[in-house]
């Protein structure tokens, strides 16, 4: 019963259930109709987004298509012109190139015309100058025949007499030649023998030019000269042997004169018989001890003197040994002109002129100062003292330039540098001024009238000047009557006579100008 119940029960349950599972399924099925539907316009919407996506693109697309295409012709339009205007230039140099070719080859067609003509012309004349030739040829041999006729001599005998008349006369002319040759250099070698003993006599003699070689010392009376003298002369003996100066005691009042080359050691003995005289005690003993002091004091003042020298031009990082040999010029005269204050005027007057030419200043003033630097032991050295000079900078490490500065101031070195030619010209300066030397001012005037008449004494001369005070003596000639030949001559003839009728210090240059003009007017 139970189980039939159930069964009933069940059986009245099952319309409902089915209903609920109808229901279920209506539900389902509308649920997937609604989202099938759902996703429909879901695809739909997707689609036609999608559409509008690619028509979109394909619009872009077609627009980047059509740019492209019109930049492309763009470009292929510009390339094109480029292109044309590159071809047409080129075109153009062509076209030049042409008519430079052909215009080369119309002017080297007229050469070749011209070349043409003149080698006809030469052809033409050539055979006209054998013609002329043999015709010369044939007369010169008609004329021979008359000659040999009418001398009654062959050529060859004419050419024999010809040739040993010539002989003769040409020997005659060698034999005048030699003799005056051989006459020329007998006068020119006394006269240099005489000038190289004029000039060892200079340098060397006992007495000669009072301020160059002789010191006086007063003495406070004459009876000094005994005492000076001493027993048996062994006093004046032991100072000249320790001085190495000759003491002249002559009958001359109060005074004894000192004689030597050196003017150092004229100078210490100087110092050396004052200080003897000072102190009145006068024996070898006593000499010896006073020539050292005075020795040692004039060492002192050569070099006090050497550097104030050197202060006063203003040069320094001079050597020692030169500054000492400067200082030794203080005692040094040339023609009564004293060698250190004439160096230091040198200096300046070359430092001067460098500056206002914007030269080396230090250059010009050093080697001014030291041009002369050979003149304090040229009575010690042989040579000149230029030599002497250049020998001395050359061992204490001067600078080239200075030493060729140096070297130039006599005109013994050609100047290559505007230094030398200034220090060259501030040693005349101060040399041959007026008043700078023992050379009145009268004296100094008749010199240079005397150089300016020997010259105008020539044939052939126009003009003459004395410069550089009378150191040098130009002279303008006559071109159509002196030749290059006869210049030479002369100034060789105008030296001789200049160094046979003048006196004068140092050399003077002889320069004789020969210049030819040609003048024209255009009317």
């Amino acid at each position: 019963m139970a189980s039939g119940t159930l069964t009933i029960e069940g059986v009245r349950q099952t319309p409902q259930v089915l209903l609920y599972v109808a229901t279920a399924v209506l539900a389902g099925l509308a649920g997937y109709a609604v989202r099938k539907f759902a996703a429909e316009a879901k695809v739909r919407s997707a689609g036609e987004q999608a559409a509008s996506i690619l028509e979109q693109a394909r619009r872009d697309a077609e627009s980047r298509v059509r740019e492209a295409l019109v930049e492309a012709k763009e470009e292929a339009v510009r390339l094109r012109q480029e292109a044309e205007q590159e071809l047409k230039e080129r075109r153009y140099e062509l076209q030049r190139l042409e008519r430079r070719l052909a215009h080369k080859e119309e002017g080297l067609d007229r050469r070749l015309s011209q070349l043409e003509r003149k080698e006809e012309s030469l052809s033409r004349q050539a055979a006209e100058l054998d013609r002329r030739r043999a015709e010369v040829e044939e007369l010169l041999r008609q004329q021979r025949q008359e000659l040999e006729r009418i001398s009654g001599l062959s050529a060859e005998e004419a050419r024999q007499h010809l040739l040993k008349k010539v002989e003769s006369e040409v020997r005659h002319d060698m034999a005048v030649m030699i003799r005056e040759i051989e006459q020329e250099a007998k006068e020119e070698a006394e006269k240099r023998a005489r000038n190289i003993i004029g000039l060892a006599i200079q340098r060397f003699a006992a007495d000669h030019a009072s301020e160059a070689t002789v010191s006086v010392v007063t003495l406070p009376s004459d009876d000094m000269k005994g005492r000076i003298i001493g027993r048996e002369g062994r006093n004046i003996r032991t100072l000249e042997a320790l001085t190495g100066i000759d003491l002249i005691i002559d009958d001359t009042p109060e005074a004894v004169v000192l004689s030597g080359f050196d003017p150092v050691r004229r100078e210490i003995a100087r110092v050396a018989l004052e200080k003897l005289i000072a102190d009145g005690r006068i024996h070898p003993a006593r000499i010896e001890e006073m020539v050292e002091k005075a020795r040692r004091e004039v060492e002192a003042n050569i070099r006090e003197e050497g550097e104030q020298a050197c202060l006063a031009v203003g040069i320094h990082g001079l050597h020692p040994e030169l500054v000492k040999l400067l200082g030794r010029l203080k005692y040094r005269f040339s023609y009564g002109q004293n060698v250190l204050k004439h160096s230091i005027e040198v200096a300046h007057l070359a430092g001067m002129m460098a500056a206002e030419l914007g030269c080396d200043v230090k250059v010009a003033r050093r080697a001014g100062l030291l041009h002369d630097i050979g003149k304090a032991v040229d009575h010690e050295t042989e040579g000149t003292h230029v030599k002497i000079g250049i020998d001395l900078l050359r061992r204490y490490r001067e600078s080239p330039d200075v030493i060729h500065a140096m070297a130039c101031h006599h005109g013994d070195f050609e100047p290559q540098s505007v230094e030398a030619m200034l220090v060259t010209a501030a040693d005349a300066v101060s040399a041959a001024r007026p008043g700078a030397r023992r050379e009145s001012l009268g004296n100094y005037i008749k010199r240079l009238e005397r150089l300016e008449a020997i010259a105008n004494s020539f044939e052939g001369v126009e003009k003459s000047y004395a410069i550089q005070a009378g150191r040098e003596l130009r002279i303008m000639v006559k071109p159509e009557k002196i030749d290059d030949d006869a210049a030479v001559i002369m100034a060789r003839d105008i030296v001789k006579r200049i160094e046979s009728e003048l006196q004068y210090p140092g050399q003077i240059k002889v320069t004789v100008i020969r210049e030819t003009r040609a003048v024209e007017y255009a009317k």
